[in-house]
């Protein structure tokens, strides 16, 4: 028998960043699962699908590959008219596109906050907020105009709730006489998340639209420094960082029934990070 409590079939979902890390890990969940799934990407193609989701995800009868910029109001309208043209007004919103900065970028853009770049700080801003921002006001307002409830999910970040443990990524200058400094930006756009999430959930909650933010940790890439896991994993309660299926459970449960009273609120799925 199914769990109707957590029945998402032919939910449509439209998820930003669908073709990153976790991202790619919601959409496949949510095609199990028997839902509509939108990706939108400024680069949504079938290659880059089939790469990040597989042959078998990347042609499923219920993806929807479109292009867009969600920096770009046009562009987010263009996109939600093609979903609406091709299934009707979408049901779930996962805000999960984003950028940061990694230890392996070059020093000009990961050095000390006294010279951090503007423009960095206002492209990662201009992506991680003011996207996140643009989506959400578009996606509620054509629930609005529909008459009908949805659920706005927002993906935040422990380092938009807690600042960065720098002491991390000391390894880096011990390495290469270079230190890496994590950037503010990604801290300041994801923070902003938070209440922004507070505000639309009270503005919307007679109207049925549900808005959460769902807070991850890092998650673990073949590709990150060993220096990095080590350091990264005895900060962390559990000891290691999560896999990228791993926040799956909690964004199904707040894009369904199950989470009908829950609007305003953070739901942290961080391995302990944030309880120490």
């Amino acid at each position: 028998m199914k769990d109707r409590l957590f029945d998402v079939s032919g939910k449509i979902v439209v998820i930003t960043g669908g073709l990153g890390q976790i991202g790619a890990e919601f959409v496949k969940e949510f095609l199990r699962r028997d839902a509509k799934v939108a990706v939108f990407s400024r680069s949504a193609n079938a290659q880059k699908a089939e790469k990040a989701l597989t042959k078998e995800y990347a042609s499923h009868a219920n993806l929807l590959l479109t292009q867009a910029d969600i920096t770009n109001k046009e562009s987010i309208n263009q996109a939600l008219d093609t979903v609406e043209s091709t299934w009707g007004v979408a049901d779930v919103l996962i805000n999960n596109a984003g950028i940061d900065t990694q230890p392996s970028a070059p020093p000009e853009v990961s050095g000390p906050f006294e010279t951090f770049p503007e423009e960095v700080f206002r492209e990662v801003v201009e992506t991680n907020l003011v996207g996140t921002f643009l989506m959400t006001q578009a996606f509620g307002a054509r629930l609005i105009k529909a008459s009908k409830g949805g659920s706005i999910i927002q993906v935040g970040s422990i380092y938009g709730m807690l600042s960065p443990v720098q002491d991390i990524y000391a390894y880096k200058k011990e390495m290469t006489g270079v230190p890496f400094i994590k950037p503010v930006a990604y801290s300041a756009a994801k923070s902003g998340i938070y209440n922004l999430t507070r505000y639309c959930a009270t503005y919307w909650a007679k109207q049925g639209i549900r808005v959460n933010t769902l807070t991850p940790s890092g998650v673990w890439r073949e590709t990150q420094d060993e220096h990095f896991h080590k350091n990264y994993h005895a900060r962390m309660p559990m000891g290691r960082m999560a896999k990228a299926d791993e926040f799956n459970g909690a964004v199904v449960f707040l894009a369904s029934d199950a989470s009908t009273y829950m609007t305003g609120s953070n739901l942290v799925v961080d391995g302990g990070w944030t309880a120490w």
